[in-house]
């Protein structure tokens, strides 16, 4: 797919569908990519990128497991937190980021937050619907040896909801990459966020398709690498896994 991807690119741009300010060919995009990395001016964008995606994604998904596990082992809880936790899910990601600049100014926490936030109600979504999917036999013959609580939620709720889990945890990967655009606007001079709107600014176009590429690529290898870690985690699972 990705090589049918280019070799239509390349037909798009030799025919003249689109100027080459509008859509450069693949290799304006590759000389653009080489001239940055030569100029050492494309790793620290992808660097600082990185890692506010994985600082964020670390404080969201354990924020949601926490909370996910409190909503999903407890009805009180549920109708106390999760109507609150609905109506602020709605709203849009760019709605937060003048809020967030009065509350922590415009460094690193702002960014990082937001990102957390994106990935957070993925994660949390479910979790909870994958608790609320258990066999209630399990967590009665659970209740009957002892277990109650947060022994109840982290030996028998948490492992039994893992394939729910992981769902909302490559979602909210995913969320936490598109969050980055978006958290990149508060004051940032480094990141492929800042590098899409710069080269926007000066009509870069090349420059643009390359931070997207980037993108792309960065948020297939961390899901990639989440996938590894989910096969060996759910190794115990006989599930459906498709027919050729």
């Amino acid at each position: 797919m990705p090589i049918a991807l280019l070799v239509l690119w390349q037909l798009v741009t030799s025919a003249g569908i689109y100027s080459r300010s509008q859509l450069p060919a693949p290799l304006d995009v590759y000389r653009a990519g080489r001239q940055l990395w030569q100029l050492h001016d494309l790793w620290p964008h992808v660097r600082i990128s990185s890692i506010r995606v994985g600082e964020g994604f670390a404080i969201g998904a354990l924020a949601a497991i926490a909370l996910g596990l409190l909503v999903g082992l407890s009805r009180t809880a549920e109708e106390m937190l999760d109507p609150t936790i609905q109506a602020i899910r709605t709203v849009p990601s760019l709605a937060w980021v003048p809020l967030f600049v009065l509350w922590m100014g415009i460094g690193e926490e702002p960014k990082i937050v937001l990102i957390a936030v994106g990935v957070f109600f993925p994660v949390y979504t479910n979790l909870v619907a994958g608790i609320r999917q258990l066999d209630r036999k399990l967590v009665e013959a659970a209740s009957a040896y002892g277990y109650s609580g947060l022994s109840l939620a982290w030996h028998i709720l948490l492992p039994a909801s893992l394939p729910s889990l992981f769902t909302g945890l490559r979602i909210g990967l995913a969320q936490g990459w598109l969050f980055l655009v978006a958290a990149e606007l508060i004051g940032a001079f480094q990141g492929l966020g800042f590098l899409l709107t710069d080269s926007e600014n000066t009509g870069r176009s090349d420059i643009i398709v390359l931070a997207i590429l980037i993108l792309a690529v960065l948020g297939k290898v961390s899901d990639w690498m989440l996938q590894i870690l989910e096969r060996r985690l759910l190794r115990w699972t006989d599930a459906f896994q498709g027919s050729r």
